[in-house]
C-alpha cells in the first residue's frame, strides 16, 4: 500500500499552486499517491470564510484528508515573512487533531513564492513549519548535497521549495521545479519508511 501524501496550499496567482505541481510529481515518482487539495479565502474584514465551492481546481481541504495522510506538503504565498491568512486559519482549526496526536511522526515539508527577492522566502518557511512541529511531525527540507540546492539562483533552499515571481522569473525556473520535485519526493520515501 503506498502512502498518502496531502499537499494542502493557498494559491492566490498561480505560482504556489504550480509549486504543488512540481512537489506532487515527486510525490508520484516515489510510487506514493499525491492528493491535491486548497483552502477557501477569508474575508479581509470579517473571519468568514468564502466556502462556495470551487469552480475548477482542487477540493477544498477536511481535517479527515489531514489526518488520513501519511505526509504533508504545506504552501502559502508569503505575507511579511508568514503563510497567508486563509492557510493559517485551517491551521488554527486543527487543535483536535494536535490533541489526539494524529499527526505526530509523519513527515512534513514546505513551500511558498514571493513578488520579490527578499519578500521573506525563508522565513515564511520556517514560521510555516512551526504549527507542524508543535503537531509532532518531522520536518523535512531539501539538502545541500541537492546539486539544485547548492546551483540555484532563484528561489529554492534547505528549508524547502520556493519560487521568486518577479518580472525576471515569471515562471517556475528549473532549479526550482527541481527543488519542489526533489521535496515531494524527500517526503513520500520518507512516509514510505515510516508506514513500515
Amino acid at each position: 500500500m503506498s502512502a498518502r501524501i496531502l499537499l494542502l496550499y493557498y494559491s492566490r496567482n498561480g505560482t504556489t499552486a504550480a509549486l504543488a505541481r512540481y512537489a506532487a510529481r515527486g510525490v508520484e515518482g516515489a510510487g506514493a499517491e499525491a492528493v491535491i487539495r486548497t483552502v477557501p479565502s477569508v474575508s479581509p474584514t470579517t473571519a468568514a470564510v468564502d466556502s462556495s465551492v470551487p469552480a475548477s481546481g482542487p477540493p477544498y481541504v477536511t481535517l479527515a484528508d489531514l489526518e488520513q495522510c501519511d505526509g504533508l506538503l504545506l504552501g502559502s504565498p508569503t505575507r511579511f515573512g508568514n503563510m497567508a491568512a486563509p492557510l493559517k486559519y485551517f491551521i488554527d482549526s486543527t487543535s483536535g487533531l494536535w490533541l489526539s496526536g494524529a499527526l505526530v511522526d509523519k513527515p512534513a515539508g514546505v513551500f511558498t513564492s514571493s513578488s520579490s527577492l527578499h519578500g521573506g522566502l525563508e522565513s515564511t518557511l520556517l514560521t510555516m513549519s512551526i504549527p507542524l512541529i508543535h503537531h509532532g511531525m518531522l520536518w523535512v527540507g531539501v539538502p545541500f548535497t541537492h546539486p539544485a540546492v547548492h546551483g540555484t539562483r532563484t528561489g529554492g533552499g534547505p528549508y524547502g521549495a520556493s519560487h521568486i515571481a518577479t518580472d525576471w522569473n515569471e515562471s517556475l525556473s528549473t532549479d526550482e521545479q527541481e527543488i519542489a520535485r526533489a521535496l515531494g519526493e524527500r517526503v513520500a520515501r520518507l512516509a514510505q519508511r515510516l508506514a513500515h
